[in-house]
């Protein structure tokens, strides 16, 4: 049964990948959009101990319970921020995800039904996909740009940014403006089918991103969701996005990878 602390304790899914392009003691700067109960901040700020973590969660009681657990681990290197980047400064409509499959009801380590809200509502399909997972609450959060939160803490830079906002990340993206040019590498949820109203799909993404100069270089989406892999080449060499896939290859990482279309 995963739990809290297993998961925080596994290794970071992209662990492979992000060495290839940095150093575990670089002082990077890390942006987690979506960061629910902070859980992956802290495997990130584990993994790059020099780094400054910023982290964001719209629910507040997620924020709550992220904060106790970056006092316990004492991650002294998290900014964790109570607001939801998206595409407009100001406030918007926040649909909260509630509960838990039957098999695993009154699992007192983990909370399956709370990694599911999102600025945009749920459609037919993700109630079809998750028969337990209900959505009867909303609250109103506070919105901000990317771009608006990088110009009040004067930073000119991010060098990794993972998003995962179930069905806004391009909303996060489109806030960004021009500073997208500014991140080097992005790990984001994508879906193949619209598991949220309005929500953009796969082949939109894809389009978004190599229009702002980010190559594919992993795509673990299968027919309903997965997570695509995105490396700025304004920043990163083609011959050091090729010695990756050499990389990976030798130590046959994935069975199914998505095409680096220059090769």
């Amino acid at each position: 049964m995963l739990t809290r602390e297993k998961f925080i304790e596994s290794p970071v899914e992209i662990k492979f990948e992000l060495l290839h392009f940095f150093n575990k003691k670089d002082p990077l700067i890390v942006f987690d959009i979506g960061a629910c109960e902070a859980e992956d901040s802290i495997r990130y700020a584990d993994l790059f101990p020099d780094a400054a973590i910023y982290a964001f969660e719209p629910r507040l009681d997620n924020y709550q319970k992220g904060q106790e657990l970056i006092r316990q681990y004492n991650k002294t290197n998290i900014i964790f921020e109570n607001i939801a980047l998206s595409n407009k400064n100001g406030t918007a409509e926040f649909h909260l995800s509630e509960g838990e499959p039957e098999s695993l009801r009154n699992d007192e380590h983990w909370n399956y039904g709370n990694k599911s809200s999102s600025l945009l509502p749920p459609s037919e399909e993700l109630k079809k996909h998750t028969g337990w997972l209900t959505f009867e609450k909303k609250i109103i959060v506070q919105t901000k740009t990317l771009a608006s939160y990088v110009s009040e803490k004067n930073i000119s830079t991010i060098d990794f940014m993972h998003i995962d906002v179930q069905g806004a990340e391009l909303m996060v993206l489109e806030g960004a403006g021009s500073f997208c040019n500014k991140v080097k590498i992005i790990w984001m949820e994508v879906e193949a089918i619209r598991l949220y109203k309005n929500q953009p799909l796969k082949d939109e993404v894809e389009y978004f991103m190599k229009n702002k100069n980010f190559i594919n270089v992993l795509d673990t989406v299968n027919q309903v969701s997965g997570d695509q892999l995105y490396i700025n080449s304004l920043y990163f060499p083609d011959d050091h996005i090729k010695r990756l896939f050499a990389k990976r290859k030798k130590q046959k990482r994935f069975s199914r990878l998505k095409s680096f279309l220059k090769f």
